[in-house]
């Protein structure tokens, strides 16, 4: 009977993980697509609204990758990132019934496909689903004219703007004097912000945890064998 229960408890606790990565990704799915379909429907390209000093929603677009850098081709980049969403799904799914394994771990990893596939959508679908119209026009979603571009060629909204610092060099300051300096200056999105904490949470608090399938059960046996003695 108490093995039976043992075993019952741990199963709902591998199950849990699972479970816990789907909200976090749907979750996170969620708000950044609403936020990106709202500024796009609802701002022109360029328009920039300042809610405090150091923060800024601006409507940008980008082909490229997390904080608008470009890397390489389009539709290369799109099919990479839905190849690596499809890796980091499986291996999340897998480990997620590893009983060793740590709900921040899992959390990490969630966020990070979570980003993904919300610039993943953009990629792929904003195209076809949006006109891109001149500012200081909206753009429309379904439009009868169709699209803007096609599958696996839609850009991706970027709109967060933190200038937490700006300010001009002194003229005799050499190579810059004279510039004006921002600090911070990338836009991005949520989405973007999504893979970064999961990431940088990744490399200081779970470098260690990261591990194959096989390495992880292998790890699990171990810890329940010394529970065992």
């Amino acid at each position: 009977m108490n093995t039976d229960r043992s075993s019952s408890h741990a199963t709902s606790g591998r199950n849990s993980l699972v479970w816990l990565a789907a909200i976090i990704i749907a979750a996170v799915l969620i708000a950044d697509q609403a936020l990106k379909i709202w500024v796009k429907t609802h701002f022109y390209l360029g328009e920039e609204v300042k809610i405090f000093s150091w923060f800024r929603l601006m409507f940008v677009e980008n082909n490229g990758m997390a904080f608008g850098m470009e890397i390489g081709s389009k539709l290369l980049l799109t099919v990479l990132r839905i190849c690596l969403v499809i890796v980091l799904l499986w291996y999340i799914r897998t480990i997620g019934k590893i009983h060793c394994v740590k709900r921040g771990y899992i959390v990490c990893l969630s966020l990070i496909v979570g980003g993904a596939l919300g610039n993943i959508i953009d990629c792929v679908f904003y195209g076809e689903i949006f006109n891109d119209p001149f500012p200081p026009k909206v753009a429309e979603l379904f439009p009868e004219g169709g699209g803007y571009g096609s599958w696996l060629h839609g850009k991706v909204v970027d709109m967060l703007y933190f200038p937490l610092l700006s300010f001009d060099w002194p003229t005799w300051v050499p190579v810059v004097g004279g510039n004006h300096f921002i600090f911070f200056q990338p836009v991005f999105n949520l989405a973007d912000s999504a893979i970064t904490v999961g990431v940088l949470s990744l490399i200081f608090f779970y470098s260690k945890e990261i591990a194959s399938p096989s390495q992880l059960r292998k790890s699990a046996k171990e810890n329940a064998n010394k529970t065992d003695r």
